[in-house]
């Protein structure tokens, strides 16, 4: 940093735009350094996408869906069992319980433990470079975050406004299930949605624009996938070009083109899962000096300084990765970096993350095409859960551990998992990419017999040995 944003003597003063992960995180670290600590929040409740939104509410449903599911479909001889919505609103009010619960508990009443840090609610312009106006206010600061998150990017589709959509924020408030349901998008969101509406009893249909679904991900995964969820009834429509939205008295009707075919797909209400869009629009970033892409996401650098010194952003706002625990590590490292004067880099080594559908999709590191297009000697092994004992138990083999290594050092260097609670597997691999473990050493290490776990050590054996061939204990 130049000379114009040396640190003062006094206490900085670090005003945080936005109230979610990378806020609270900002905020609770910079309040560790010494700074007096403004928030500023307007829009969701405080605590943001995750909580209010988006993580908590999405997988607390997914699993009341996947309860459902289970209890509709035994997988044992001999066993019989049954189960039904019955009070759908029960659902959504559970729901909203966990929300306010977790809201109250992990972001309210933590902040207010903390004397040097204040919670204001209004809407926050720049007025310069070191001021910003709330509520009539001008409040001026030696560093600010901008950390506003993201929302629902509506894409410009002839009809769709008039013909009204629900996206993942207004899902999670439905009070009645829908009878029937059009999901745009293909993605981890949309995949989600879907099946947990599939579970619940909606009939859904999947309209996908890429010739995949998880079109960023390898065939072999993302067609296993479209698989099993068809497997469940969903209807899931790829290469789709979709023209127009519009109302037939109760029903939305999707027009489309697929496969240069008119077709059109009728349901109660269609759900848009067709990415995020960052919250930036009314922050008047340009009095600040603050430069955004042409989607709005803030510019920053690897410190997560943005094109003003001084001035910083962390989580959803800078785009992708769109994690919780990204925006969380992100928000404490830009704090970091603007009270303490450092010029720490971020860092994505190994980062796990998690889809999920059920089965599960995880991944951590690079797939095998990525890797030989970094120019790594690189090999996979790929592992079906017919060959986990555990999953043979269970009555569950669906799906696949994938590893990838580097031939010349023996490292992995990726994964991807197919699995029933396949993202509990993921970390032991990005463990071991983080700390450069060997193929060799995970297959020699110890794993308990009878745990998915240990598909990972077989996934690690089966670069040299056919895992049909060993014994019981990998052995």
């Amino acid at each position: 940093m130049d000379n114009c944003c040396a640190i003062p003597e006094r206490p900085v003063r670090f005003l945080i735009i936005g109230g979610g992960s990378a806020a609270f995180s900002a905020a609770l670290k910079a309040a560790d350094l010494g700074a007096e600590v403004t928030i500023v929040n307007s829009g969701l409740p405080i605590g943001g996408t995750c909580v209010n939104v988006g993580c908590v509410p999405s997988k607390t449903l997914i699993r009341a869906a996947e309860s459902l599911h289970r209890a509709k479909n035994a997988p044992f001889a001999g066993i019989e069992t049954s189960g039904r919505l019955a009070d759908f609103p029960s659902v959504i009010a559970q729901k909203r319980a966990l929300v306010e619960k977790l809201r109250q508990a992990k972001y309210v009443d933590v902040v207010s433990r903390v004397s040097t840090i204040r919670v204001l609610e209004g809407e926050a312009s720049f007025v310069s470079p070191r001021v910003v106006a709330v509520n009539g206010e001008k409040i001026e600061a030696d560093r600010i975050l901008i950390a506003t998150g993201a929302k629902p990017a509506v894409p410009p589709i002839p009809g769709l406004e008039e013909a009204g959509f629900l996206t993942s924020e207004s899902l999670f408030e439905l009070e009645e299930l829908p009878e029937s349901v059009v999901v745009i998008g293909g993605r981890y969101i949309a995949l989600e949605c879907a099946q947990m509406l599939a579970r619940f009893g909606s009939r859904v249909t999947v309209l996908q624009r890429s010739p995949r679904i998880l079109p960023t991900e390898e065939p072999d995964l993302t067609e296993a996938l479209a698989g099993y969820l068809r497997d469940e009834g969903i209807e899931v429509v790829t290469g789709v070009a979709i023209t127009r939205v519009g109302r037939d008295g109760s029903n939305v009707v999707v027009s489309a083109r697929v496969d240069g075919e008119e077709r059109a797909f009728t349901a109660r209400q269609v759900l848009l899962a067709t990415g995020r869009k960052a919250n930036t629009e009314k922050l008047n970033l340009d009095a600040a000096g603050v430069k955004t892409d042409p989607r709005g996401f803030v510019e920053v650098d690897e410190t997560l300084e943005t094109s003003s010194p001084g001035i910083f952003a962390a989580g959803d706002v800078i785009g992708e990765p769109l994690f919780v625990y990204t925006a969380a590590y992100e928000g404490a490292l830009a704090a970091e970096n603007a009270v303490a004067g450092k010029n720490e880099m971020r860092d994505y080594t190994a980062l796990p993350w998690v889809i999920f559908t059920d089965p599960q999709v995880a991944g951590v590191g690079l797939d095998l095409r990525a890797a030989r297009e970094k120019g790594i000697d690189a090999d996979s092994a790929t592992l079906p859960l017919t060959e986990v004992p555990r999953a043979l138990a269970a009555r569950d083999t669906r799906g696949f551990i994938k590893l990838v290594r580097d031939r010349a050092t023996d490292k992995l260097v990726g994964a991807r998992i197919l699995a029933p609670e396949g993202g509990e597997l993921v970390m032991e691999v990005a463990l071991a990419i983080r700390h450069g473990i060997t193929r060799k050493e995970i297959a020699s290490a110890f794993h308990p017999y009878l745990t998915l776990s240990e598909g990972i050590k077989l996934a690690a054996i089966s670069f040299e040995k056919d895992p049909r061939n060993l014994s019981c204990c990998a052995s």
